[in-house]
């Protein structure tokens, strides 16, 4: 398995993600609720917003994580292996998404 490959796939996303979430900083900010310059629909549409930006933030920070994990595994010789049954996962699965950690048959029974 090309390791090198991997590492530099799980950079790249590394980096996409961090500048999406430089980006991204300010619309999770706090709402602001005076009645005499904003709407009532449209704070609506700001708090709603404002949510989407935050479960969007929240997920990015899981894959941040997955994808430092992943680099991790890549240093100690354990890419590529399910850390459920330690079964080589099928290199298309870690095209797909290169910080997977678990074969599809292991996935499968989390679900």
């Amino acid at each position: 398995m090309d390791t090198a490959y991997y590492r530099q796939l799980l950079l790249d996303k590394q980096a996409q993600l961090q500048a999406t979430a430089e980006v991204s900083d300010a619309a999770t900010a706090t709402v602001e609720l005076d009645q005499s310059r904003v709407g009532r629909l449209s704070r609506m549409d700001a708090l709603q917003g404002q949510a989407m930006s935050q479960a969007t933030q929240q997920r990015r920070a899981e894959e941040l994580l997955r994808i430092k994990a992943a680099l991790k595994r890549i240093d100690e010789g354990e890419y590529g292996y399910c850390l459920e049954c330690g079964e080589e996962i099928a290199e298309g699965r870690l095209k797909i998404k290169p910080a997977v950690a678990k074969c599809i048959a292991c996935a499968e029974q989390t679900i």
